[in-house]
C-alpha cells in the first residue's frame, strides 16, 4: 500500500500535483500520537539530525573550552544559507580551536542565499568550504576533535574517533543500532533510521536537560543561524520561539520537537520534495500547539515570474481540516 497524499499543489482551482509521504508524532515514552503512512520504514535523516550530532560538542566540554558563543552553538545545528554572518561564525569557531577553513572536509558550494551568491560573484570570488551549508556542523566536529585530542584529519570517516563519538550520540538519542552507513552530501556517514524512532528521538530531545536543553536554547535565541533569510526553520522558530525546534534534512525529511507537549515529529516525503515536509510540519505544529503559524509557511503561495499568485500548497488527506 502506498503512503497517503499529505500535501496538494494547486494551480487556479485545480489540484495540479500531490506529495505522498509518511509522518509520525510520538511522545517521550514512545507512544504514537499520530501517524500516516509507513512509519516503520528506515530513512536517511541527513541534516535533520544535526542537533543530535552536536550533542558531544556540549557534553565533551569542547564548546566551553573554546568559548563558543550561543550563536556559534546554534550554527553547529544548522543548514545555513552561507550569508556573511554564517560564514563569519564558522570561521570564528575554527579559529577558536586553532584551525582554519583548510581543516574543513565538507566541500564547497555556492551559498543558498541568492544575495550572498551575487555578492560573492560580484567580488570575483569563488565559494569556500565556509559557504557550505554544513560548515557550522563541521566546525563543531573539528572543535570536538581538538578538545578530545584527536587529529581532526579525516574526521568525516565513520571510523574516525570523533565521528564514532558523534554516531554514538545519534544512536543513543534515537535508540537505534546504526550500521551500514551511506555517505551524506557533506561526506560524513548517514545512517537509515525508522521514522518512528526519529520522532521519538525528537520528543526526547525536546525535554531532556543538559546538552539538549543548551542546544535548544541557543537555537531559540539565534534561529537565523540555523537557516537564514526566508528559510522555513528560521521563520517558524522566529514566530514561535522555544515552543518548537524544527530542522529539515534532505529528500523530503523534516523533523521537529514540541518541548511543552513532549512530542516529536518526523516526516518523509516519498518524492523527496522539501516543500512538502515543510507544509506538513507547519500543519502539525499549528494543530498540536494550537498556535498561529505564519500563513506563508502553512499554505505557501506559488507565484509566477511576474509575481502573480498562481496557486498554493495545502495540507491534504489525514492532515486536511
Amino acid at each position: 500500500m502506498s503512503d497517503p497524499v499529505l500535501v496538494e499543489v494547486t494551480r487556479g482551482r485545480r489540484v495540479e500535483s500531490v506529495h505522498r509521504g509518511a509522518v509520525a508524532v510520538v511522545d517521550t515514552g514512545g507512544k504514537i500520537v499520530f501517524q500516516a503512512g509507513d512509519i516503520a520504514a528506515a530513512v536517511y535523516p541527513r541534516s535533520a539530525v544535526k542537533a543530535f550530532q552536536a550533542l558531544p560538542l556540549i557534553d565533551s566540554g569542547a564548546a566551553d573550552r573554546f568559548g563558543l558563543s550561543e550563536a556559534e552553538i546554534a550554527l553547529a545545528c544548522s543548514s545555513h544559507s552561507g550569508e556573511a554572518v554564517h560564514v563569519a561564525a564558522a570561521d570564528s569557531m575554527l579559529r577558536k580551536a586553532g584551525r582554519d577553513a583548510g581543516t574543513l572536509e565538507c566541500g564547497a558550494h555556492w551559498p543558498y542565499d541568492a544575495a550572498a551568491t551575487r555578492a560573492l560573484a560580484a567580488r570575483g570570488q569563488q565559494p569556500s568550504a565556509l559557504h557550505n551549508n554544513c560548515s557550522g556542523k563541521h566546525a563543531g566536529f573539528i572543535c570536538l576533535a581538538c578538545a578530545r585530542g584527536d587529529d581532526p584529519a579525516g574526521y568525516v570517516r565513520p571510523d574516525h574517533p570523533t565521528m564514532r563519538a558523534v554516531t554514538a550520540a545519534l544512536s543513543a538519542m534515537t535508540d537505534t543500532v546504526l550500521e551500514d552507513p551511506g555517505t551524506d552530501g557533506c561526506s560524513i556517514p548517514t545512517y537509515a533510521i525508522p521514522l518512528r524512532a526519529l520522532a521519538h528521538g525528537f520528543a526526547r530531545f525536546g525535554v531532556v536537560d543538559g546538552a539538549p536543553a543548551r542546544l535548544r536554547a541557543a537555537v531559540a535565541a539565534h534561529p537565523f543561524m540555523v537557516g537564514g533569510t526566508g528559510r522555513f526553520d528560521t521563520l517558524l522558530m522566529q514566530a514561535l520561539g522555544a515552543r518548537v525546534f524544527a530542522k529539515g534534512g534532505a529528500e523530503g525529511v523534516h523533523c521537529a520537537a514540541l518541548p511543552e507537549l513532549g512530542l516529536g515529529i518526523a516526516v518523509k516525503g516519498d518524492d523527496g520534495a522539501g516543500r512538502a515536509g515543510e507544509v506538513v510540519i507547519a500543519a502539525l505544529v499549528a494543530r498540536l500547539l494550537a498556535a498561529a503559524v505564519p500563513a506563508a509557511l502553512a499554505q505557501p503561495v506559488l507565484r509566477n515570474w511576474n509575481g502573480i499568485e498562481v496557486g498554493a500548497l495545502r495540507p491534504a488527506g489525514p492532515l486536511a481540516g
